[in-house]
């Protein structure tokens, strides 16, 4: 898992929004923003963008009580808390720590996890929050029997909404007691199902035999892919023996969204281990993703690897970092995002060149083409002076913004060392997306965008739709009859934009 405890948190100060610039050979990363503990500490998952063009966010400290904080930002860096958790006091019945990221749902409000909390000792919460910063807490963990958390207990990952209106998720602990040998007490990790208004079914509970070769631990949100089926990561469990512990280096599995899951790979140190970030399926159909150990360096158990693997389960390690003495290249990825020039872009949470506090370096943005050539474009502390302003450790992953630009997020550093919200920018252009990303004939979809007033024609695929011009930052289309699966364009008086995925048309 990432080493993210670390560093002693510094709350109680209030700074306004510091900018900075770096400029480096055909690149560009500004700090929007460094927090100060009252409006959030400690941003552990990545941003969203919303439908007007704002980005959203969490932080796991921080906030009036001290228990995290979801902000929000625009491209400028001024930012405004939205709500701080715990405000009920004592076991925190809104929740606490929202560790994960946060997606906006077709109803336009946002959702999202808090890590505990929810009126029990560890449990969690999933919530929903209105633009206007409105919480309701949909559902609290460890709620049906507590002892055992058969429902799941603590989920650390982000949420995903399915094709058919529900949400997706994990939770890392609960399920059932199998895993007692390797000191999980409270379960091995759950795979559930959530409609908008509360009702959870768990599809999966993790170790569900011997030595768990299915997996264990799930650190990870899920991503529906273009089959309608959902694809994960499990931490641990897979191939018994594998790891520091013996308990296995994780494994990839693929969910229906009725609940019958298959292992589609079990790592073996040597291709990967701990997959601690979320899967990408890329435009050509297979999944990209990380682990944080393993791979062909940092004996005995590795700096982490990129990795292709096909639906069926074909696996090829694209990279294996620390490639060179200290690590300049990175140390432990934690996600990837394809970009809309088609390369692969994120983060090291550790490793670089630059010099901080942390043990093997702060972290670094890189680049890495679909055949596995790594650009390391940033490395975080590069300053050296008055600590690390442009931030450290990003163990979140990276954004693209529809304006072509990168945004992401460093859980420390920054002025008061609380962690920086920033821009990268590439000289990538403007691009549009959908929410969501599947649906059949006749829904209405959401494309979002950057100045798309005076939009002429909307197509699915060549198939033209039907459309309206809502705002600037959004254009509501139906999926027109005899659409295919492929690109949306949006043409407009300055040129065309396209989709930076393909949109699935669904049967």
């Amino acid at each position: 898992m990432l080493r993210s405890n670390w560093m002693p948190r510094l709350c109680g100060v209030f700074l306004l929004s510091a900018l900075s610039a770096v400029t480096l050979p055909a690149q560009t990363l500004t700090t929007l923003y460094s927090f100060g503990g009252t409006d959030g500490d400690e941003p552990a998952g990545g941003l969203i963008q919303s439908a007007s063009g704002i980005f959203y966010g969490t932080t796991k400290w921080g906030g009036t009580n001290d228990a995290g904080n979801i902000f929000k930002i625009n491209s400028d860096g001024a930012l405004t808390s939205l709500y701080s958790f715990c405000s009920g006091g004592g076991l925190c019945p809104d929740g606490a720590q929202p560790i994960a990221g946060l997606i906006q749902a077709t109803d336009g409000n946002l959702y999202g996890t808090t890590l505990i909390g929810g009126n029990k000792d560890r449990g969690g919460t999933i919530f929903k929050i209105a633009l206007n910063g409105t919480l309701t807490t949909l559902y609290t963990f460890c709620s049906q029997v507590q002892r055992d958390c058969t429902d799941g207990n603590e989920p650390i990952a982000g949420l995903v909404q399915g094709a058919g209106g529900n949400f997706y998720g994990t939770t890392i602990y609960g399920g059932h007691d199998n895993c007692s040998s390797f000191g999980d007490s409270y379960g091995c990790g759950t795979i559930f199902q959530l409609t908008a208004g509360g009702a959870l079914t768990t599809l999966y509970r993790f170790c569900l035999q011997t030595d768990c070769p299915d997996g264990r631990s799930p650190a990870t949100g899920l991503i529906q892919g273009i089959d309608g089926n959902f694809y994960g990561t499990a931490g641990g469990g897979g191939a018994d023996g594998c790891g520091f512990d013996g308990a296995g280096c994780g494994t990839i599995f693929k969910i229906t969204p009725t609940g019958m899951l298959t292992t589609v790979r079990r790592f073996d140190g040597s291709d990967g281990s701990d997959p601690s970030s979320a899967l990408v399926q890329g435009t050509d159909g297979n999944f990209f993703g990380t682990t944080a150990e393993g791979g062909t360096n940092c004996a005995p158990y590795g700096c982490g690897t990129i990795f292709k693997i096909t639906p069926e389960g074909t696996l090829t390690t694209l990279y294996s970092f620390c490639s060179q003495s200290d690590c300049p290249d990175g140390d432990e990825p934690v996600g990837l995002v394809q970009g809309i020039d088609g390369n692969f872009y994120g983060t090291t949470a550790f490793g670089g060149t630059g010099t901080c506090s942390a043990e093997g370096g702060c972290g670094t943005i890189f680049r890495l083409t679909p055949n596995g050539a790594l650009t390391t474009l940033y490395t975080f502390c590069s300053h050296g002076v008055n600590g690390c302003p442009d931030g450290e450790i990003p163990v979140a992953g990276l954004l693209q913004g529809t304006d072509g630009n990168f945004y992401g997020t460093t859980s420390s550093g920054g002025i008061a060392g609380d962690g920086t919200v920033f821009r990268l920018s590439m000289g990538l252009g403007p691009f549009v997306e959908t929410n969501p990303v599947a649906a059949k004939v006749g829904k209405k979809v959401g494309i979002l965008g950057t100045n798309l007033t005076g939009a002429t024609s909307v197509t699915f695929n060549g198939t033209a739709a039907a459309f309206k011009v809502h705002s600037q930052t959004l254009i509501v289309a139906e999926v027109p009859s005899g659409a295919t699966t492929g690109t949306v364009q949006v043409q407009l008086p300055s040129g065309t934009l396209s989709s930076n995925v393909p949109f699935v048309v669904l049967p």
